[in-house]
Protein backbone atom coordinates (compact mmCIF):
# COMPACT_ATOMS: atom_id res chain seq x y z
CA UNK A 1 0.00 0.00 0.00
CA UNK A 2 1.24 3.76 -0.99
CA UNK A 3 2.29 5.53 2.36
CA UNK A 4 -0.11 8.41 3.16
CA UNK A 5 1.11 11.50 1.85
CA UNK A 6 0.11 13.40 4.67
CA UNK A 7 2.48 11.21 6.92
CA UNK A 8 5.26 11.21 4.98
CA UNK A 9 5.67 15.10 5.01
CA UNK A 10 5.03 14.76 8.63
CA UNK A 11 7.78 12.91 9.14
CA UNK A 12 10.33 14.86 7.03
CA UNK A 13 8.85 18.08 8.85
CA UNK A 14 9.94 16.49 11.99
CA UNK A 15 13.40 15.75 10.63
CA UNK A 16 13.65 19.18 9.56
CA UNK A 17 13.17 20.27 13.40
CA UNK A 18 15.50 17.65 14.40
CA UNK A 19 17.84 19.73 11.72
CA UNK A 20 17.67 22.77 13.18
CA UNK A 21 17.81 21.90 17.12
CA UNK A 22 21.07 20.49 15.78
CA UNK A 23 22.26 22.82 14.03
CA UNK A 24 21.36 25.10 16.78
CA UNK A 25 23.34 23.19 19.35
CA UNK A 26 26.22 23.42 16.81
CA UNK A 27 26.33 27.10 16.73
CA UNK A 28 25.82 27.16 20.86
CA UNK A 29 29.41 25.13 20.46
CA UNK A 30 30.53 27.80 18.55
CA UNK A 31 30.02 30.45 20.02
CA UNK A 32 31.31 29.31 23.25
CA UNK A 33 34.46 28.24 21.65
CA UNK A 34 34.57 31.97 19.84
CA UNK A 35 34.32 30.58 16.52
CA UNK A 36 32.28 32.25 13.38
CA UNK A 37 28.24 31.38 13.48
CA UNK A 38 26.89 33.27 11.18
CA UNK A 39 26.98 31.01 8.24
CA UNK A 40 25.10 28.90 10.87
CA UNK A 41 22.72 31.56 11.34
CA UNK A 42 21.89 31.71 8.09
CA UNK A 43 21.14 28.23 8.06
CA UNK A 44 18.91 27.63 10.80
CA UNK A 45 16.82 30.89 9.57
CA UNK A 46 16.18 29.41 6.25
CA UNK A 47 15.28 26.05 8.14
CA UNK A 48 13.23 27.73 10.49
CA UNK A 49 11.07 29.44 7.81
CA UNK A 50 11.00 26.14 6.08
CA UNK A 51 9.32 24.49 9.08
CA UNK A 52 7.19 27.22 9.08
CA UNK A 53 5.90 26.77 5.42
CA UNK A 54 6.13 22.88 6.43
CA UNK A 55 3.96 22.87 9.26
CA UNK A 56 1.36 25.43 7.14
CA UNK A 57 1.31 23.00 4.68
CA UNK A 58 0.13 19.88 6.88
CA UNK A 59 -2.87 22.17 8.78
CA UNK A 60 -4.06 23.11 4.57
CA UNK A 61 -4.05 19.20 3.84
CA UNK A 62 -5.24 17.97 7.25
CA UNK A 63 -8.53 20.14 6.87
CA UNK A 64 -8.95 19.12 3.20
CA UNK A 65 -9.11 15.52 4.09
CA UNK A 66 -11.23 15.99 7.39
CA UNK A 67 -13.85 18.43 5.14
CA UNK A 68 -13.76 15.52 2.34
CA UNK A 69 -13.99 12.45 4.60
CA UNK A 70 -10.70 11.14 3.31
CA UNK A 71 -9.92 10.39 7.18
CA UNK A 72 -12.25 9.71 10.16
CA UNK A 73 -12.74 12.02 13.19
CA UNK A 74 -10.33 10.22 15.29
CA UNK A 75 -7.79 9.98 12.92
CA UNK A 76 -8.02 14.06 11.94
CA UNK A 77 -7.70 14.46 15.60
CA UNK A 78 -4.53 12.29 16.32
CA UNK A 79 -3.04 14.04 13.21
CA UNK A 80 -4.41 17.47 14.79
CA UNK A 81 -2.31 16.68 18.25
CA UNK A 82 0.60 15.86 15.57
CA UNK A 83 0.18 19.24 14.12
CA UNK A 84 0.23 20.62 17.65
CA UNK A 85 3.38 19.01 18.93
CA UNK A 86 4.97 20.83 16.19
CA UNK A 87 3.70 24.35 16.22
CA UNK A 88 5.26 24.32 19.90
CA UNK A 89 8.06 22.55 18.60
CA UNK A 90 8.45 25.13 15.80
CA UNK A 91 8.11 28.08 18.98
CA UNK A 92 10.36 26.32 21.26
CA UNK A 93 13.43 26.03 18.11
CA UNK A 94 12.74 29.91 17.58
CA UNK A 95 13.30 30.87 21.19
CA UNK A 96 16.43 28.65 21.41
CA UNK A 97 18.02 29.94 18.25
CA UNK A 98 17.34 33.60 19.31
CA UNK A 99 19.01 33.00 22.58
CA UNK A 100 22.61 33.19 22.42
CA UNK A 101 23.45 29.85 24.35
CA UNK A 102 25.57 28.91 26.57
CA UNK A 103 24.06 25.54 27.37
CA UNK A 104 24.61 22.05 27.70
CA UNK A 105 25.46 19.98 24.22
CA UNK A 106 21.60 18.54 25.20
CA UNK A 107 19.36 18.41 22.61
CA UNK A 108 18.32 14.85 21.10
CA UNK A 109 15.77 13.59 24.19
CA UNK A 110 13.87 16.55 23.67
CA UNK A 111 12.76 15.49 20.74
CA UNK A 112 10.27 12.90 22.45
CA UNK A 113 8.87 15.37 25.29
CA UNK A 114 6.82 18.31 25.42
CA UNK A 115 7.51 21.08 28.02
CA UNK A 116 10.08 22.98 29.28
CA UNK A 117 11.62 22.33 33.21
CA UNK A 118 11.83 25.09 35.65
CA UNK A 119 15.03 26.88 35.54
CA UNK A 120 16.34 25.65 31.97
CA UNK A 121 17.18 28.17 29.28
CA UNK A 122 17.06 25.83 26.30
CA UNK A 123 13.64 24.35 25.84
CA UNK A 124 14.92 21.59 23.88
CA UNK A 125 17.32 20.30 27.52
CA UNK A 126 14.33 17.83 28.40
CA UNK A 127 15.04 14.42 30.61
CA UNK A 128 14.53 11.83 28.47
CA UNK A 129 12.53 9.02 29.30
CA UNK A 130 13.47 5.06 29.36
CA UNK A 131 12.03 3.69 26.84
CA UNK A 132 13.96 6.12 24.40
CA UNK A 133 17.18 6.41 25.92
CA UNK A 134 20.37 4.98 23.89
CA UNK A 135 18.18 5.35 20.68
CA UNK A 136 19.23 6.80 17.88
CA UNK A 137 17.15 9.72 15.87
CA UNK A 138 16.49 7.09 13.48
CA UNK A 139 15.46 4.69 15.87
CA UNK A 140 13.32 7.23 18.02
CA UNK A 141 11.52 7.70 14.00
CA UNK A 142 11.09 3.85 14.05
CA UNK A 143 9.76 3.99 17.36
CA UNK A 144 7.36 6.77 16.92
CA UNK A 145 6.30 4.98 13.56
CA UNK A 146 5.53 1.56 15.10
CA UNK A 147 3.35 2.85 18.26
CA UNK A 148 1.34 4.64 15.42
CA UNK A 149 1.18 1.55 13.46
CA UNK A 150 -0.37 -0.18 16.42
CA UNK A 151 -2.85 2.45 17.59
CA UNK A 152 -3.83 1.72 13.41
CA UNK A 153 -4.04 -1.62 14.17
CA UNK A 154 -6.39 -1.43 17.27
CA UNK A 155 -8.82 0.86 15.11
CA UNK A 156 -9.33 -1.25 12.57
CA UNK A 157 -9.73 -4.16 14.94
CA UNK A 158 -12.48 -2.08 16.75
CA UNK A 159 -13.75 -0.99 13.61
CA UNK A 160 -14.13 -5.00 12.53
CA UNK A 161 -15.98 -5.51 15.56
CA UNK A 162 -18.28 -3.25 14.88
CA UNK A 163 -18.47 -4.37 11.59
CA UNK A 164 -19.87 -7.62 13.24
CA UNK A 165 -22.11 -6.22 15.88
CA UNK A 166 -23.84 -4.19 12.70
CA UNK A 167 -24.39 -7.47 10.89
CA UNK A 168 -25.76 -9.43 13.79
CA UNK A 169 -28.39 -6.56 14.73
CA UNK A 170 -29.68 -7.02 11.01
CA UNK A 171 -29.97 -10.50 11.01
CA UNK A 172 -31.34 -10.60 15.03
CA UNK A 173 -34.19 -7.87 13.21
CA UNK A 174 -34.57 -10.07 9.82
CA UNK A 175 -35.01 -12.75 12.51
CA UNK A 176 -37.58 -10.97 14.59
CA UNK A 177 -39.61 -9.61 11.09
CA UNK A 178 -39.79 -13.52 10.51
CA UNK A 179 -41.52 -14.14 13.76
CA UNK A 180 -43.95 -11.56 13.67
CA UNK A 181 -45.38 -13.06 10.25
CA UNK A 182 -45.49 -16.12 12.09
CA UNK A 183 -47.51 -14.97 14.72
CA UNK A 184 -49.78 -12.89 12.16
CA UNK A 185 -50.60 -16.15 10.27
CA UNK A 186 -51.17 -17.78 13.62
CA UNK A 187 -53.56 -15.27 14.58
CA UNK A 188 -55.57 -15.03 11.35
CA UNK A 189 -55.45 -18.40 11.37
CA UNK A 190 -57.09 -19.02 15.14
CA UNK A 191 -59.41 -16.30 13.59
CA UNK A 192 -61.00 -18.10 10.60
CA UNK A 193 -61.21 -21.78 13.07
CA UNK A 194 -62.98 -19.58 15.40
CA UNK A 195 -65.65 -17.84 12.92
CA UNK A 196 -65.93 -21.20 11.23
CA UNK A 197 -66.75 -22.82 15.04
CA UNK A 198 -69.35 -20.38 15.50
CA UNK A 199 -70.97 -20.91 12.40
CA UNK A 200 -71.11 -24.76 13.01
CA UNK A 201 -72.80 -24.36 16.08
CA UNK A 202 -75.37 -22.05 14.89
CA UNK A 203 -76.01 -24.79 12.67
CA UNK A 204 -76.55 -27.40 14.82
CA UNK A 205 -78.82 -25.51 16.96
CA UNK A 206 -80.81 -24.64 13.65
CA UNK A 207 -81.20 -28.27 13.19
CA UNK A 208 -82.03 -29.71 16.65
CA UNK A 209 -84.99 -26.98 16.43
CA UNK A 210 -86.04 -28.13 13.00
CA UNK A 211 -86.19 -32.16 14.34
CA UNK A 212 -88.03 -31.07 17.93
CA UNK A 213 -90.51 -29.36 15.39
CA UNK A 214 -90.58 -31.77 12.80
CA UNK A 215 -91.32 -34.75 15.96
CA UNK A 216 -94.21 -32.61 16.96
CA UNK A 217 -95.90 -32.54 13.87
CA UNK A 218 -95.48 -36.29 13.39
CA UNK A 219 -97.38 -37.04 16.59
CA UNK A 220 -99.81 -34.46 15.86
CA UNK A 221 -100.96 -35.87 12.57
CA UNK A 222 -100.99 -39.76 14.44
CA UNK A 223 -103.82 -38.20 16.76
CA UNK A 224 -105.78 -36.80 13.96
CA UNK A 225 -105.93 -39.85 12.59
CA UNK A 226 -106.46 -41.89 15.93
CA UNK A 227 -109.47 -39.80 16.00
CA UNK A 228 -110.72 -40.08 12.75
CA UNK A 229 -110.78 -44.23 12.80
CA UNK A 230 -112.51 -43.58 15.94
CA UNK A 231 -115.43 -41.13 14.13
CA UNK A 232 -115.52 -43.54 11.27
CA UNK A 233 -115.51 -46.93 13.26
CA UNK A 234 -119.12 -48.86 13.11
CA UNK A 235 -120.78 -49.32 16.77
CA UNK A 236 -123.11 -52.50 17.58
Amino acid sequence: MAPDPWLSMYDSTCHIAQEIAEKIQERNRCQRNGENSTKLNVTIRSLLQNLKVKIDQLKDLLLRAISTRQITQLEGDRRQNLVDDLLTRQRQLEASYKNDGTEPDVIRSNLMTGGVKRGVTNPWLLEETEETSGLNFGEIRQQQQRIIQEQDAGLDALSSVLSRQKQMGQEIGNELEEQNEIIDDLTNLVANTDDKLRSQTHHVKMVDKKSTSCGMLVVIVLLLIAIAVVAVWPTH
